[in-house]
């Protein structure tokens, strides 16, 4: 609208000098007089016309600038809210990426602490198969003690009926 308004505004000048031009070579020709008043009143008109078109150019120009002002002040808003967001974004994922540095550390202790567990469970399987061969040995060992046990009971019952028959005799 602008432009549109600028090259009206042109050629209505354009226009106005050539009438001036055609007004000066007519006066010069001895214009008459109604002819003179004729072409002052174009003349007016047309100023009038260049005038409108000026002040439409100018309003046009101001309207223009004020909806430049405020789409830049929105464009910076956009721009700061997007900015922002990205601030934000970044934070997140510093955070996230602090977590899963912590995760990643806990996992590794857990590891480790599990390479230990199992040596110690391997460890303990071998002590616990030495144990199993102490306690057979050992429950062998109490079998032939109670064997041997028995054995003495049973000699020392033999004994002491032996004694029981030899006490009487030996008193008499």
């Amino acid at each position: 609208q602008l432009l549109e308004a600028k090259a009206s505004l042109s050629l209505a000048q354009t226009q106005h000098a050539l009438q001036l031009q055609q007004a000066k070579a007519q006066i010069n020709n001895t214009v008459s007089r109604q002819q003179f008043e004729r072409l002052q009143t174009t003349l007016r008109e047309e100023q009038c016309k260049t005038q409108q078109l000026q002040e439409s150019l100018h309003q046009q120009a101001e309207q223009t600038r004020r909806q430049l002002i405020r789409t830049q002040v929105e464009h910076e808003h956009l721009l700061q809210a997007a900015v922002e967001q990205v601030e934000g974004l970044e934070h997140s994922l510093r955070s996230a990426e602090a977590v899963l540095a912590e995760r990643e550390a806990q996992l590794r202790d857990a590891q480790v602490q599990l390479s230990r567990n199992k040596l110690l469970i391997e460890d303990l399987r071998g002590e616990n198969r030495g144990f199993a061969v102490a306690l057979r040995a050992a429950e062998l060992k109490q079998k032939s003690m109670e064997e041997k046990n028995q054995l003495l009971e049973e000699q020392a019952s033999a004994l002491k009926q032996l004694i029981g028959k030899i006490t009487p005799a030996s008193l008499s």
